[in-house]
C-alpha cells in the first residue's frame, strides 16, 4: 500500500551519511532540513546570536499572516471581557426594570389584602416598642435625684451619665442601621429589645455607679435602633394612602411612654418604704423598683414582634419570594376574614423580585468550603452590603433632598430636646430664686445652753457663738453658718441637706450620729473636736429630693403632645407633609420666642406644654417623609444618616 507521505518526500544519502528531506519533488518550495544549510560549529552560532534580545526575534509565522500565540490569548481575554460586560449590563438594566415595577406591583398587592386586624395588631406591638422606648427617655432624669445621693454622684458624673445615654443611642443606631436593611425588620427589632430587656433588668441592681453607667450605655446600645425600625416596619404593611395617617396614630405610644414613666415615678419612688436590703452592701431602693416597673412595655413589646411575621416588602427586596408571598397571603386572610369575607381568595400568583451578584455570591458559596469558611463568607459579605447601601446615600439623586432632610431633623431635633432638658432646670432655678428670697439672715447672735428640738430650715448666721449648746434629733436644711463660734456643744442624730460650716471654730464639741462630716466644714479650724458614728457617704432623703413639680412637669409635657397628634393624624394626608412640617415649626419658633419673655413658673409650664403640643406635628412629618422619600432597602439607613 502507497504511502502519501512518503510518496511526496525524496531522501537522498549524502556522502557524510545523512540525508537530505525533500518535499514535492525537492524543488524550490520544499522545506530543506540539516544538510541544506552549512553546519556552523556551536562557537560560531554564539556568536551569531551573541546580544539579541528574545523579544526582538520575529516570529517565523508572520512571513505566513498567522497570528503570534500570546495575540490569540490576548483576543480571547478580551473577547470574554466583552461578554461579561455586556452580560453585566443586561442584568443590571433587567434589575432596574424589576425593581421600578416592585413598588407598582407591591402597593397594588397591599390593597388587595385591605387595611384591617392584622395592621390593627401590628400597630399595638409597634406601639409598645414605641413606648418602651418614651420610656426610657423618661428614666434617668427621674432617677438622677435619687440615685446621686444613694451612689454619690457628683455633678460631673451626672452630667456624663446624660451624656452617655445620647452616645449610646447614637452608636446603637449606627450599627443597627444598616443591620436593618440587610437582616430583616423583625430580626432586629427582636434583637435591640432583647439587649435593653437585658442590660436594663441589670441597672436596676447596679451598686456601684462606673458598673450602672455601664450598664445603661448598653441599654442606650439596644434601644437607639427601635425607633427607626418601627417606623420602616409598619410603614412597609400599610397602604399609599393609609400611610400618613397611621404613622401619626403610632406616634402617640411615645407619648403613652412618657405618662407611664410619670405616674409609675410619682407613685413609686417617694416610697422609700417600697425597697428592700440584702445585708448591708446589697440595698434595693424604691427607685430601682421603678426603673424595674419601666421594663415592661419592652417585654410586652418583645413577646408580641416574636409572633409577628418578617416584613414582606423586605423580603421581597432580597430575593425570597416564597417567604413574602406566605406573609401577604396571611395578611389577606386575616383581614377578610375579621371584615366577614373569608371566601375571597388571594390572586397574586407571581412577584417579580431582583436579584444582586451579592446575593448570587452567596448561594454559591453557602455550598462550599468549611462551615466556618460559609459563616465568614456570609457575614463579610453581608458586612459589604451594609457599608455600600450606608454609601449609596450620597448618590447624586439621594444627596439634596437627604441634605434638607438633615437640617430640618437637625433643627428639630436641637430644640426639642434641647428645651426638654431646660424646661425642669428653669423651673428648678425659678424655685431657687423663689427660696433664696425668703431666705432668713441671723447676724451676731449669742445662743448658750439652748437645747435645739426644731429644724432649722433656710437660714444664715454669720458671726454667732453658741456655747454649751445641744443639737439633737433635728433636720438642717439650707443652712449656712459663717465666721462662727461652737464651743462645748453636742450635735446628735442630725440630718443635714446643703448645709455647710464656712470659716467657723469648733471648740470641745461632739457629733455623734450626724451626717455632718468633711465636706460640710470649709476652712474650719476645729479644737478637741470628735465625731462618733458618723454617716459617712451620701443618705436618700425622698421627702426633699422628689419634688411633685418634677413629676408634673414630665406628665403635663407628655399629655400636651395628644392634641399635635391628633391633629397631624387627621390632617397628614389631607394638607400634605410640607404643609405639617412648615405650620409646625412655625408655631414651635413662636412659643421659643414666648418663652424669653416669661419670669414664672406657670408661664414656662404653659409655653412648654404648648411647645411640645405644636412641635410633635412635624416630628409626624418627619417620619413619614423619611421612609418614602427612599426606597425600602435603604429606608432604615436613610433614618440612620438623618
Amino acid at each position: 500500500m502507497d504511502d502519501p507521505y512518503h510518496n511526496n518526500v525524496n531522501q537522498q544519502m549524502t556522502e557524510g551519511g545523512e540525508y537530505t528531506y525533500t518535499q514535492g519533488g525537492g524543488g524550490q518550495d520544499g522545506y530543506p532540513y540539516q544538510t541544506d544549510y552549512p553546519q556552523q560549529d556551536e562557537d560560531a552560532a554564539s556568536d551569531a546570536t551573541e546580544g539579541a534580545d528574545e523579544d526582538d526575534q520575529m516570529y517565523e509565522g508572520e512571513y505566513q499572516g498567522i497570528p503570534h500565540p500570546d495575540e490569540i490569548k490576548e483576543a480571547r481575554r478580551a473577547a470574554r471581557l466583552e461578554a461579561k460586560r455586556k452580560a453585566r449590563l443586561t442584568a443590571q438594566q433587567q434589575q432596574q426594570e424589576e425593581e421600578e415595577s416592585l413598588p407598582e406591583q407591591y402597593e397594588t398587592i397591599m390593597e388587595d389584602c385591605g387595611h384591617g386586624r392584622f395592621q390593627w395588631t401590628l400597630f399595638f406591638v409597634l406601639g409598645l416598642a414605641l413606648m418602651a422606648d418614651g420610656v426610657d427617655g423618661f428614666v434617668v432624669g427621674f432617677v438622677l435625684p435619687s440615685a446621686e445621693k444613694d451612689m454619690c454622684i457628683s455633678n460631673a458624673d451626672k452630667g456624663l451619665l446624660g451624656l452617655l445615654v445620647y452616645v449610646s443611642m447614637m452608636v446603637g443606631a449606627l450599627v443597627w442601621g444598616g443591620l436593618c436593611d440587610k437582616m430583616g425588620r423583625r430580626k432586629c427589632l427582636i434583637y435591640v429589645l432583647t439587649i435593653d430587656l437585658v442590660f436594663s433588668f441589670l441597672s436596676c441592681f447596679a451598686q456601684g455607679y462606673g458598673f450602672f453607667l455601664f450598664l445603661r450605655f448598653c441599654s442606650g446600645f439596644g434601644i437607639g435602633g427601635s425607633i427607626p425600625i418601627v417606623y420602616t416596619y409598619f410603614t412597609e404593611f400599610l397602604q399609599m394612602d393609609k400611610r400618613g395617617e397611621h404613622l401619626s396614630w403610632l406616634c402617640m405610644f411615645w407619648m403613652l411612654g412618657g405618662l407611664y414613666a410619670s405616674f409609675t415615678a410619682w407613685g413609686i419612688i417617694p416610697h422609700y418604704g417600697w425597697g428592700f436590703a440584702i445585708g448591708t452592701q446589697f440595698q434595693i431602693h424604691s427607685w430601682r423598683l421603678f426603673m424595674f416597673v419601666c421594663l415592661f412595655p419592652a417585654l410586652a413589646a418583645l413577646i408580641g414582634v416574636v409572633f409577628m411575621p418578617e416584613s414582606p416588602r423586605f423580603l421581597l427586596e432580597n430575593a425570597r419570594h416564597d417567604e413574602a408571598w406566605m406573609i401577604l397571603r396571611q395578611v389577606h386572610d386575616t383581614n377578610w376574614k375579621a371584615k366577614g369575607e373569608p371566601e375571597r381568595v388571594f390572586t397574586v400568583t407571581n412577584i417579580k423580585t431582583p436579584q444582586t451578584q451579592e446575593d448570587e455570591f452567596i448561594e454559591i458559596q453557602s455550598d462550599t468550603g468549611t462551615a466556618f469558611q460559609r459563616w465568614t463568607v456570609r457575614k463579610m459579605t453581608m458586612l459589604q452590603q451594609v457599608m455600600a447601601n450606608v454609601m449609596s446615600l450620597s448618590a447624586p439623586e439621594l444627596r439634596l433632598q437627604g441634605l434638607f432632610l438633615v437640617i430640618v431633623w437637625f433643627c428639630m431635633a436641637f430644640s426639642y430636646h434641647g428645651l426638654g432638658v431646660w424646661f425642669p432646670d428653669m423651673i428648678k432655678y425659678m424655685q431657687y430664686e423663689e427660696y433664696e428670697s425668703k431666705v432668713k439672715v441671723f447676724h451676731r447672735e449669742r445662743v448658750e445652753r439652748f437645747h435645739f428640738n426644731f429644724s432649722l430650715v433656710n437660714q444664715v448666721h454669720r458671726e454667732g457663738e453658741y456655747i454649751h449648746d445641744k443639737f439633737a434629733n433635728i433636720e438642717i436644711k439650707s443652712v449656712k453658718f459663717e465666721d462662727s463660734l461652737f464651743e462645748n456643744c453636742y450635735f446628735e442624730d442630725i440630718k443635714s441637706t446643703n448645709t455647710f460650716f464656712e470659716n467657723c471654730t469648733i471648740k470641745n464639741t461632739v457629733f455623734y450620729n450626724t451626717d455632718l462630716w468633711q465636706e460640710k466644714f470649709k476652712n474650719c479650724r476645729m479644737e478637741n473636736t470628735t465625731f462618733l458614728h458618723p454617716k459617712k457617704g451620701c443618705h436618700l432623703n425622698f421627702l426633699e429630693e422628689n419634688d411633685i413639680v418634677i413629676y408634673l412637669v414630665s406628665f403635663l409635657g407628655s399629655l400636651a403632645v395628644l392634641p399635635g397628634n391628633i391633629i397631624s393624624a387627621l390632617f397628614m394626608d389631607k394638607i400634605g407633609r410640607i404643609r405639617i412640617i412648615g405650620g409646625s415649626m412655625l408655631a414651635s419658633s413662636a412659643c421659643t420666642f414666648l418663652l424669653l419673655l416669661s419670669f414664672s413658673q406657670g408661664a414656662v409650664i404653659c409655653w412648654q406644654c404648648l411647645f411640645y403640643a405644636v412641635s410633635v406635628a412635624a416630628w409626624n412629618g418627619l417620619e413619614v417623609i423619611s421612609v418614602e422619600l427612599y426606597p425600602s432597602s435603604k429606608r432604615y439607613s436613610s433614618r440612620l444618616a438623618l
